[in-house]
């Protein structure tokens, strides 16, 4: 029987390599049911081509060894999110960091929150534990402690010796890390699970998927602006979660006007009604939108808290309601 991956390749005597009864069933059974990226041939079946993931599953090489003790971690926690944009600049993070607080006000002590985004962390300035160190004890690493809102996280960034460190890595050492946060992470028993990603899909969104793929994650948050450029990267990402199989609780329009401190009146800054409009194309739930106050970006960069320093803000009412929505979506 002639290898169907590589025919035209052949041994020194001009006769096409072979492969055995099982390597063939296995290669039946992947195409059967779409990803073989539990088998051998992770990467090298004909269905993995044009695939994003296709060098990264290469290199792991299929079954993942850690993927047992993840499980056990992470299905101590009650609900796991994703947030994501399709382009960087829509407040992505920010949103992020802010709903983990609003979260941890229905669930005290019982939220956590994960930067994944290796290459541009900013949770620890935004969750004020730029001070703190991660612990290595005999249960695993130990995540920082937020005081704003006593919020569990973990980021490459309280792990450089400099801030200013730039972290240059291919898609493998991004992978080992982000299992690392997952595996070796002490979080307990949480009621939610924050994910801030990078923008766009990449490494990081596909190590996350797959890693969480057996404890049923709650799905994706779409982010973004009203811009037009800023929806048209939104629909690549929805096409990325639908291709991996990732729910999507829905979308939220981030920074839908200015709102005056002074006099509290909203100004628009981009197209109105796009997001909206989006949602309903493509039959996904508007969740809201988050105004654009300059209280919140102040805290945001002073790591505190817009609950405690401004619970009578817009944008604190916003995110509060925000919060509500999800959690009634996690119910359902």
């Amino acid at each position: 029987m002639y290898c169907p991956i590589a025919p035209c390749m052949e041994d020194g005597h001009g006769i096409a390599l072979k492969i055995n009864m099982e390597t063939k069933e296995q290669l039946d059974t992947a195409t059967a049911v779409g990803c073989p990226s539990e088998t051998s041939l992770a990467g090298r079946a004909d269905v993995c081509k044009g695939c994003p993931g296709q060098m990264l599953c290469q290199q792991q090489g299929g079954a993942d060894p850690d993927q047992e003790i993840i499980d056990l971690r992470m299905n101590a926690i009650k609900h796991k999110i994703l947030i994501i944009s399709g382009k960087g600049g829509v407040g992505k993070s920010s949103l992020a960091a802010t709903l983990s607080m609003a979260l941890a006000k229905l669930h005290p002590n019982k939220v956590g929150l994960v930067d994944v985004d290796v290459c541009g962390p900013s949770c620890p300035q935004l969750m004020a534990v730029e001070n703190q160190t991660v612990v290595n004890t005999q249960w695993g690493w130990t995540p920082l402690k937020s005081p704003l809102g006593h919020i569990k996280v973990m980021s490459v960034g309280s792990l450089l010796q400099q801030t200013d460190s730039a972290v240059v890595w291919r898609g493998p050492r991004k992978t080992q890390l982000i299992k690392r946060f997952l595996k070796d992470t002490f979080w307990g028993r949480l009621d939610c699970l924050v994910f801030d990603t990078p923008p766009g899909t990449s490494d990081e969104h596909l190590t996350v998927v797959k890693v969480l793929k057996n404890v049923n994650p709650d799905g994706a948050l779409i982010v973004t602006t009203s811009q037009l450029v800023a929806i048209a990267t939104v629909r690549k990402e929805i096409t990325f979660c639908r291709k991996m199989g990732l729910k999507i609780l829905g979308v939220v329009e981030n920074m839908s006007g200015f709102v005056c401190p002074c006099c509290q009146e909203e100004t628009n800054l981009f197209p109105v009604g796009g997001v909206e409009e989006l949602a309903q194309e493509f039959n996904l739930k508007y969740l809201g939108k988050i105004p654009l106050d300059p209280r919140l970006t102040s805290c945001c960069e002073a790591g505190q808290s817009i609950f405690e320093e401004y619970p009578d803000s817009p944008a604190t009412k916003a995110l509060i309601k925000l919060a509500e929505t999800l959690e009634t979506c996690l119910k359902r």
